[in-house]
């Protein structure tokens, strides 16, 4: 079962702002449901609400509870555009897979923000446009090319040479690609949204619970707890972040640590528009605003998964960010009130694994995020719900554990 992740330490900037309670049962009897989800952070959340709103019965576990794994350490930047960009992907799966990759990811934003709206969720739900930075992975021409690729796709890019970039958001940089339509929110409050709407139709929460065997047969999948009552489903999703079940098949999937500050409210020294601004550098720094003017801002990562190493580096990448984001914006005051560390999943093509096991067909697993948490999880919500429904997503095989 799942080697145990101290998910994230510190204290995310996200804990400034009041979420709503989720209710949680105590699991003191075996249960049966159509679908189980293990995990109740925001993949989860989204999985539930999909299939509670397709009449699926659903159980949700988590062995720490609601909104209490990794959710909190996003930074949130709610953006189509994947963390490898779409001229270098089209070079590793082919251009019509990279661009339809591109594609769903941009309509999956779309759906979200759709999806939002619809549900009422108060979650500070703001359409933001984004700007990808110049830096030492991609400079000004590779930038250019990759505003061509997007367009070619179907995906609105504007270029920005340096000059038209220092006039209208007062960065130093010698290009940018100016994107639109990507998604500000409070990830806490989303999650927790969610899965009221899912409660309100009538999932059922138990936490702390923490699933120790897992069984499947031809018609059904037997989930062993730690606290001895069984959940029997038609189904099971595992929804666990990065915290990987032995289940799960290895994959070109491994564990990165980063790094994030909130500074203090400051909206006057906010850039023009809040722009998403994230940078094509190795390692890349990327921040945001919050709707009252804090600066989030992440990166530093690096490829391990040392919890107490992490931690230990905390304070001194948080001043590292600080510096960072000082240079970018000299005008605002990076000095951190909230420093964070966490770790997340990444794939070598930047693209999650999302979809049935091999030789499982009733347990589907999500996987693999990257820098697009969020956005993915709205893909594997999609995919996940319409497998169980019986009918076929046309993307599926793009996010495919045997692709």
């Amino acid at each position: 079962m799942p080697r145990k992740l101290d998910l994230r330490s510190g204290q995310p900037v996200w804990f400034a702002y009041r979420a709503p309670a989720v209710p949680v049962e105590k699991l003191a009897r075996d249960v049966t449901t159509d679908v189980l989800i293990v995990g109740m952070g925001i993949s989860g959340a989204m999985m539930a609400e999909a299939l509670t709103r397709e009449g699926h019965s659903v159980v949700a576990i988590d062995r720490r509870g609601p909104l209490k794994g990794s959710t909190p350490a996003t930074t949130a930047l709610v953006q189509f555009e994947i963390d490898q960009p779409l001229t270098k992907l089209s070079r590793m799966i082919g251009r019509a897979s990279a661009e339809q990759a591109w594609r769903r990811s941009r309509l999956a934003v779309v759906n979200l923000r759709g999806r939002i709206a619809e549900l009422g969720i108060d979650c500070g739900s703001t359409g933001i446009q984004s700007l990808y930075l110049a830096g030492n992975a991609l400079g000004p021409s590779q930038l250019h090319d990759e505003t061509v690729a997007r367009r070619q796709a179907g995906i609105g890019a504007t270029y920005l040479s340096h000059e038209p970039l220092a006039q209208k958001f007062g960065i130093d940089r010698a290009a940018a690609i100016l994107s639109h339509d990507n998604l500000a929110l409070d990830p806490r409050k989303l999650t927790a949204g969610l899965l009221l709407k899912s409660r309100a139709r009538k999932a059922r929460f138990y936490a702390p619970v923490e699933a120790t065997t897992i069984e499947d047969s031809r018609d059904q999948v037997v989930v062993g707890s730690s606290l001895g009552p069984t959940i029997t489903a038609k189904h099971v999703v595992l929804a666990t972040g990065f915290e990987l079940t032995d289940i799960v098949p290895a994959t070109a999937h491994r564990i990165t640590s980063t790094w994030a500050i909130g500074t203090r409210r400051q909206p006057r020294n906010i850039w023009p528009g809040a722009a998403f601004i994230w940078e094509a550098s190795e390692p890349y720094l990327y921040m945001r605003a919050t709707a009252d003017g804090r600066v989030i801002c992440g990166g530093e990562d690096e490829d391990f998964t040392n919890e107490d190493l992490r931690d230990s580096l905390t304070a001194d990448k948080a001043a590292r960010i600080a510096e960072k984001l000082g240079r970018l914006f000299p005008h605002l005051d990076t000095g951190p009130e909230f420093a964070w560390a966490g770790s997340f999943g990444t794939t070598t093509t930047g693209l999650p694994y999302i979809g049935a096991l091999p030789q499982h067909p009733r347990l589907h697993a999500v996987m693999g995020y990257g820098g697009n948490g969020i956005t993915f999880s709205q893909i594997a919500s999609e995919i996940v719900s319409s497998a169980i429904g019986g009918a076929d997503d046309t993307d599926k095989e793009l996010f495919a554990f045997d692709r």
